[in-house]
């Protein structure tokens, strides 16, 4: 743990925190330990008041719908991964066997979810401003480039945008699918507009099959993406 505290550059009170933070479903259910999905649960709330009050303060004259496009494209799946890989996290997480066979430890989903247990595991053992101090640190650079305007490619927004511009009805998705081993799963998701099943698309996570349907979906009604 000393190796993955250094890295981090947090020194916990609480080892089994970290330890728990770290410690994947795979790797869980072999070695019949906890998992870190209910501190991941913890740490999307604490990232998303974290990030929400970051903007709200760096951009006083901008609305709540542009404020709440930059904190979903911070908050993602793949923003999370790419901050990530400052500390080397993925080198740290416990996996199971199987998982870690099949790539799990490069896996955006994966390294993603322990992103937010660490920053639970944070908030629990130091409080609420070292978690604010700790992931402010490493992802200022990504807000304040977000907050020029560079965003990642967050295919359901850019649907959800079009279609409300054209005035042609509410997208939501379904998971339609969903395939293979538990450590080498896949899912098909589906849009539905107005409840009409539209486009379909493939991932490794069901974000990422969401991501996907939505990407075909813009494809089909012609635009460059």
């Amino acid at each position: 743990m000393k190796d993955a505290e250094k890295k981090i550059g947090y020194t916990f009170k609480d080892k089994s925190l970290l330890q728990n933070a770290l410690t994947h479903s795979s790797y869980a259910n072999e070695y019949k330990c906890a998992n870190n999905e209910r501190l991941e649960f913890l740490g999307d709330s604490v990232l998303s008041i974290v990030v929400s009050d970051y903007l709200y303060r760096l951009l006083p004259n901008v609305d709540e719908g542009v404020l709440s496009k930059y904190r979903a494209t911070l908050v993602c799946e793949q923003s999370l991964y790419d901050i990530s890989k400052q500390i080397e996290l993925s080198s740290f997480i416990c996996l199971g066997k199987g998982e870690e066979l099949t790539g799990g430890r490069e896996r955006p989903s994966i390294v993603s979810d322990a992103f937010e247990a660490v920053l639970a595991a944070i908030y629990l053992d130091g409080g609420m401003e070292i978690a604010r101090t700790w992931v402010t640190n490493l992802m200022r650079e990504a807000i304040e480039d977000v907050a020029k305007g560079h965003r990642y490619a967050d295919y359901k927004t850019m649907l959800q945008e079009a279609l409300q511009r054209g005035n042609k009805g509410k997208v939501t998705y379904q998971i339609i699918g969903e395939s293979g081993l538990d450590h080498i799963k896949e899912f098909e998701a589906q849009v539905l507009v107005d409840g009409v099943p539209k486009n379909t698309g493939k991932g490794k996570s069901k974000k990422e099959a969401e991501q996907n349907a939505a990407h075909t979906m813009l494809k089909s009604l012609g635009m460059n993406v």
